[in-house]
């Protein structure tokens, strides 16, 4: 085995260790923080030897992954996230992303066209006026942002796990994957995707779905964190291969659940 080296050249201890913690589960998040995880532990649970700066991100991308694992495996496809009443619902709802809201995706409701692949039945594309179709419901729930701010809002749509029904999905598979307008994409487990308030969201309160919000459609899944929640949606593919996504391919936790 190799040997620890006390002395890590471009790497503050502290602030790994920190920032490890940060990204934990709890209760092994609380056991870190009390001082029950040293250095040279995180080291032994993540297999890595840190000597360098290099070494050290590979330990967090380590402790990412298993911050993932288990927050699937405590994922409770039946708990509902908390509702609120229309009193409570921010005004106005923050937009928010990696680009100004003048540069968001301007999509012609009259062409769009919802493409569907992957393991379908069905991969017949979807007009607007046959998804406004569908059955809906309205849930009033917290979109909360990596970035540390929350805001409360009012989303009406299908509930995805009945879409996929009516595409034949196979929901065996593992992963249903998104792609938006302005490049962005997104993959999620499963069990999210057939959570009761994983919904494909046509409406913000009472008016079709702004654009600063995502029109002509986005994915609103109150257990995740929002940037799990694709904006400007174009295209769906149920899949057993895990696609990535823009954020996480950049090292954001790919379950970011709540």
């Amino acid at each position: 085995m190799k040997r620890l080296r006390r002395l890590i050249p471009g790497v503050d201890q502290k602030l790994l260790l920190k920032d490890a913690g940060k990204i934990m589960p709890d209760p092994a998040r609380r056991a870190f923080l009390r001082g029950g995880l040293s250095l040279g532990a995180l080291t032994m649970l993540t297999g890595c030897d840190i000597v360098d700066s290099i070494s050290a991100e590979k330990v967090l991308r380590k402790v990412s992954e298993f911050n993932d694992g288990v927050q699937a495996w405590l994922f409770d496809p039946n708990q509902l996230a908390l509702t609120h009443p229309k009193s409570a619902i921010t005004k106005p709802f923050p937009f928010n992303a990696y680009y100004a809201l003048e540069d968001a995706p301007d999509i012609d409701g009259k062409d769009y066209r919802f493409e569907v692949g992957g393991l379908v039945q069905s991969t017949k594309p979807w007009t607007l006026d046959e998804l406004y179709a569908l059955p809906q419901e309205t849930q009033i729930t917290r979109h909360i942002c990596v970035e540390g701010w929350s805001a409360i809002g009012s989303w009406t749509g299908v509930r995805l796990s009945e879409f996929l029904r009516r595409v034949g999905a196979d929901t065996r598979a593992k992963y249903v994957w998104f792609q938006c307008a302005e490049g962005y994409s997104t993959t999620i487990d499963m069990p999210t995707a057939l959570h009761p308030q994983t919904q494909l969201t046509f409406k913000f309160g009472d008016e079709i779905l702004p654009r600063a919000y995502g029109y002509p459609m986005k994915c609103r899944m109150p257990t995740k964190l929002g940037f799990k929640n694709p904006k400007y949606i174009i295209a769906m593919h149920v899949t057993n291969k895990d696609l990535g996504g823009y954020w996480e391919n950049q090292g954001y936790n790919w379950f970011s659940g709540l």
